[in-house]
């Protein structure tokens, strides 16, 4: 069987730095993206009646489950938050396991979108790239995208490791700190290392 997660990069960064607008942009250069959320917004709902049996019927809505009321719950009970993780993380592993793997047979590299990579560390993915921006800017993000006030936005932030502690880990780290334009040739520049180091690799 092929292994998994030989060619993968995780993308990762901190809350609101910007990995929607990055992923974006590598998509536009060609790069195939696994995205865990939204594999896991799937599995959340297909998993409606557990979730029902869990935290009770009025979170679900036509066999949807209302992800804002949930968040709201298990956000505020750690004990809830483990119950929810037992359930879903082994079938959102496997799901991102299994397409993992006919990526790989591709043999190029490809991205995989994983919000909490270095907090769950449970992929076993020797790159990743992380998104950086100041904490000045996740805080004016949160603010502004999602209405958060400045305590709730510093919460959601400190639940997270430092962005900077993440891009000390990173193989590749991309500064989204200024223009869109300057994230564009952030990309373009890491999008030359990957190719390189990939090209290097497959001729060793």
């Amino acid at each position: 069987m092929v292994m998994a997660f030989k060619y993968a990069v995780a993308l990762t960064g901190g809350i609101a730095t910007g990995k929607s607008s990055t992923v974006a942009i590598l998509a536009g250069f060609g790069f195939h993206i696994i995205d865990a959320d939204k594999i896991a917004h799937k599995i959340l709902d297909a998993q409606y009646l557990a979730i029902a049996d869990m935290f009770g019927e009025t979170l679900i809505n036509e066999g949807r489950v209302d992800r804002k009321a949930l968040g709201a719950i298990v956000f505020a009970d750690s004990t809830k938050r483990k119950q929810l993780e037992d359930l879903l993380h082994p079938l959102i592993y496997d799901e991102i396991e299994r397409l993992s793997r006919q990526q790989d047979l591709l043999k190029k590299p490809y991205f995989i979108d994983i919000p909490l990579f270095f907090e769950g560390e449970r992929y076993p993915i020797e790159k990743s790239l992380v998104i950086y921006t100041t904490k000045a800017q996740q805080l004016e993000r949160l603010i502004s995208r999602d209405g958060y006030t400045k305590e709730e936005a510093l919460e959601r932030i400190k639940t997270q490791i430092p962005v900077e502690e993440k891009c000390k880990r990173a193989r590749y780290v991309i500064d989204n700190s200024g223009t869109l334009t300057q994230l564009k040739e952030e990309c373009e520049r890491v999008k030359e290392e990957i190719l390189v180091e990939g090209t290097l690799n497959d001729s060793n």
